[in-house]
């Protein structure tokens, strides 16, 4: 394992609430509300945890110019990161 994916999974280790959108994300694309509700979770911490996942390249979203539905999958690094969890 290279050292840029050992601190991106550090990251993702460090808050139980990433972890869970990424395994949640993992299975099937999801829009923010969709992923708050199943780990319980707030939409406005959901949106900062997604945000920060985005700019670790981590997720990615497919709409953004959507203003509402925007919808979340994982990239490959995600993916990656995913089976190293």
């Amino acid at each position: 394992m290279d050292k840029k994916t050992i601190n991106l999974l550090s990251f993702v280790k460090s808050s139980k609430y990433r972890v869970k959108i990424l395994i949640f994300i993992g299975k099937q694309t999801k829009i923010p509300s969709e992923i708050a509700k199943e780990i319980n979770l707030s939409n406005t911490h959901t949106s900062k945890y997604l945000k920060s996942l985005k700019e670790k390249h981590l997720v990615k979203c497919l709409n953004e110019e959507a203003k509402r539905g925007r919808l979340y999958q994982l990239t490959d690094k995600g993916k990656e990161i995913l089976t190293e969890l």
